[in-house]
């Protein structure tokens, strides 16, 4: 595949967080660093970003952490599960992560991040 879906939806764990997206996803790519990890206790994360304004939150609203300066992280308040990052750096944008998609098998990253901070241990091809 050679391109995100342009609509599509996905949830959390319990299903109570949803969202859906309009219009084709701005990237999509993995992030290797710490910050990332940490907040999902993975050894990488992936996600696609979308332009505010082209998607929404569908089923309850996520709550919010703070997890540093102008960054913020939604998760889901009853199962826990992380559902998007938001970054003053990038704004207009929300990023999603690709294994909360109810079709992740279309998730078709093109990059990737902060490879200078992957875990030596992780053996995956990144995207260039």
């Amino acid at each position: 595949m050679n391109a995100m879906p342009a609509k599509g939806t996905g949830r959390c764990l319990c299903g109570a967080v949803r969202f859906a997206w309009t219009a084709a996803p701005l990237w999509a790519g993995h992030c290797h660093c710490d910050s990332c990890r940490r907040a999902c206790s993975a050894p990488v994360t992936s996600f696609f970003a979308v332009a505010d304004g082209a998607w929404s939150w569908t089923g309850e609203d996520p709550l919010l952490y703070v997890s540093s300066p102008g960054r913020r992280r939604y998760f889901c308040g009853t199962c826990g599960s992380p559902m998007a990052y938001q970054d003053d750096k990038q704004p207009g944008e929300t990023h999603f992560y690709a294994a909360s998609m109810d079709r992740p098998e279309e998730y078709c990253p093109t990059t990737s991040y902060h490879r200078d901070e992957k875990l030596p241990w992780l053996a995956m091809e990144d995207p260039q």
